[in-house]
């Protein structure tokens, strides 16, 4: 065993104590992506299941120093008896709210003392900007914080600070890339709430590998969420994302932590969502909307209004939409453009899937004679906000029906429903929910699954429980 003793000095957060973890003095070897098996050097194929391109560079350790590999952080989870499990005593975990009441909303009411968040996004959407705002809340409220950025310098953080408003915030800034410093300034400083600017830059001594790849990656998450579960210590990691949109590095890093956010939106337009994609302390699929203005980003106490339409009189191929994200309805304007295609007529969605845009056509069709076979097809959700739940299909059926007829839908039309393949119209789930958030902002006309058709009368809005496709196209007919 070797240990390694540092002693940092930064200008902000003052002398650190010495690092005093043991780490094996470990020799490079190359372990495959799919199977887990190793090999001393680097192979084009594994030698164990034949997979190509799947070894990468790790540390392997020498014999006799596994146990002692990391010096009593030797899992994610503080170990303990055996216990059946009604003998378990189970208990809420105590929340800090962060001062952004969407980012609470998306955590599940706030940080949990010792979790793991990690947060991913564009480049230029804002993560360090909102999570700087959070750590300045958290600070004002008597919290110890500890933001530590590898992309930036001290100087430029203090320049977001300045823009943000919050030049005399007492939040410790360290610039550091270094895995084991970090380790030093956690134990020293004893932050409640530390951010890592980003997980990607890191890279520790064990490994020759570049910081970013894979193995470095893996390795110094691993070491800062045992850090986060034996310490207390809340930590959030920001992420980079691929091309595609996706969280880059192993998909071990999404396992590995607690909670997974991904920070959506154009660059091009103010408003941002963070959307909760794993959560161990809450629910999945909750949004927090946020607006970015000059002192930073703001949350949006009503997201409706920014998806809904400002048009003065009703146009065709637009329908309303209430749907579901998270714990939260929201209603969504659904456009429709329909118009004449050449011989290979083009089916386009935008916020909606495409696969199941080409099934309403045939549905449509089928069971309600209306043909497109001719025509391209663009549908649009508005606002940036992308919606996956079938709840979609009836309200983008109403969008195509109207665009193609050049009749506008009444003003104050709401719709929602799942689509069959037979032409059946399914229930949606919550839709007494759905149905008073639509009441609550001033909807009066709403075409409904017959199963959502609540018992008792909601005032002020007039419902068309419908079982069929036909049955919607027909109350279309008679209010347009």
């Amino acid at each position: 065993m070797v240990t390694r003793s540092h002693t940092p000095v930064d200008a902000k957060v003052g002398p650190l104590a010495p690092y005093t973890g043991t780490m094996a003095k470990d020799k490079t070897v190359y372990s495959c992506s799919d199977c887990g098996g190793t090999t001393p050097k680097w192979l084009g194929k594994c030698p164990h299941c034949g997979a190509w391109n799947s070894l990468v560079e790790t540390a392997a350790e020498t014999p006799g120093a596994g146990k002692n590999r990391f010096a009593g952080r030797a899992s994610l989870a503080p170990s303990s008896e055996l216990k059946a499990l009604s003998q378990i005593e189970a208990s809420d975990f105590a929340r800090t709210p962060t001062g952004q009441e969407e980012l609470d909303r998306v955590l599940g009411g706030g940080i949990v003392e010792g979790a793991v968040v990690l947060i991913g996004g564009d480049p230029g959407i804002g993560k360090s900007t909102l999570l700087l705002q959070a750590l300045d809340a958290l600070q004002r409220q008597g919290h110890r914080t500890l933001y530590i950025t590898g992309e930036e310098s001290g100087a430029q953080v203090a320049l977001r600070a300045r823009r943000l408003g919050i030049e005399g915030s007492q939040v410790q800034v360290l610039a550091e890339t270094h895995l084991e410093k970090m380790l030093a300034t956690l134990q020293s400083v004893q932050p409640d709430v530390a951010v890592i600017d980003s997980i990607q830059t890191v890279y520790s001594d064990q490994l020759t590998s570049a910081p970013g790849s894979v193995a470095q990656v893996r390795e110094c998450a691993a070491h800062l969420t045992r850090a986060a579960k034996d310490d207390g210590v809340s930590i959030v990691l920001v992420g980079h994302v691929t091309k595609e949109g996706a969280l880059a590095g192993p998909r071990v890093l999404e396992h590995m932590v607690d909670t997974v956010l991904y920070f959506e939106g154009d660059t091009h337009s103010s408003f941002r969502l963070v959307r909760a994609i794993k959560n161990r302390f809450g629910a999945v699929n909750e949004i927090g909307v946020f607006a970015m203005t000059e002192k930073g980003l703001k949350g949006v106490s009503n997201p409706s209004a920014i998806f809904l339409s400002q048009h003065a009189e009703p146009v065709p191929g637009s329908c309303v939409l209430v749907t579901l994200e998270g714990s939260r309805p929201l209603l969504v304007e659904i456009q429709a453009l329909v118009d004449s295609g050449g011989p290979s007529p083009r089916r386009l969605s935008v916020g909606l899937d495409r696969d199941r845009l080409a099934m309403l056509l045939a549905v449509l069709h089928r069971h309600a004679g209306v043909a497109c076979m001719d025509q391209d097809v663009f549908v649009n959700a508005v606002g940036g906000v992308r919606i996956s739940e079938p709840a979609a299909d009836l309200a983008v059926m109403l969008a195509i029906a109207s665009s193609l007829r050049g009749r506008p839908l009444p003003k104050g039309f709401i719709a929602f429903g799942e689509v069959g393949l037979a032409g059946e119209v399914r229930p949606a789930p919550r839709g007494q929910e759905r149905l008073k958030e639509a009441a609550k902002l001033g909807f009066s006309v709403a075409v409904v699954p017959k199963a959502n058709a609540p018992k008792k009368p909601i005032p002020g809005l007039t419902l068309h429980p419908v079982e069929r496709v036909e049955q919607a196209l027909e109350v279309f007919r008679s209010l347009a």
